[in-house]
């Protein structure tokens, strides 16, 4: 038995979900997410929780038990509190600001870098190198964060680029020089 897969969801007061054959469906007060269930899993509602159990012990069901309650639980999650990816741009004339809702940032390239955004994700600036995204699916924001920090990686000499907001980047010593 899956350790995670068994673990009930509990849903929140103000959520609200709808299960059908193969989808379920979170209702929030941030959003909605839907997440598909495969045929494998079977879930039930009982008494403000979700439980997820798997039809037999195949393999394909058991490797899917423990995912499909994690995806479940983060649309919960999603709906509720959101998630947030928080970014950091270090070096000099290294900047970003919002035009509209397009992220603009200006990275040391001949050309601004312009970041469209996906639907559902907002993206904020701070003190013009400090980056939030944000929205309700988990996936979504780690993968804009990504794409943003691709832009421009932090180099191992001086560690200049795009990080993780409390990322440690491994420094590299430079040439020794003559003696």
């Amino acid at each position: 038995m899956s350790r995670i897969g068994k673990l009930p969801i509990e849903i929140p007061q103000g959520v609200e979900v709808k299960v059908s054959e193969h989808d379920v469906t979170v209702k929030g007060p941030l959003g909605s997410e839907s997440v598909h269930v495969r045929p494998e899993i079977s879930l039930k509602l009982e008494d403000g929780h979700i439980v997820v159990s798997r039809i037999d012990d195949s393999r394909q069901a058991r490797s899917l038990h423990g995912l499909t309650r994690t995806l479940i639980s983060n649309a919960v999650l999603g709906v509720t509190k959101g998630f947030e990816k928080r970014l950091e741009i270090q070096g000099v004339g290294y900047r970003a600001n919002m035009e509209g809702k397009n992220l603009n940032l200006a990275l040391g390239y001949s050309h601004p870098v312009v970041v469209v955004p996906p639907e559902g994700i907002t993206i904020t600036v701070d003190k013009n190198t400090l980056i939030s995204v944000k929205g309700t699916n988990k996936q979504t924001v780690g993968d804009v964060a990504a794409e943003i920090r691709s832009k421009r990686e932090p180099e191992v000499y001086k560690g200049k680029g795009i990080r993780y907001e409390g990322e440690y980047i491994r420094r590299k010593a430079g040439k020794a020089g003559k003696k």
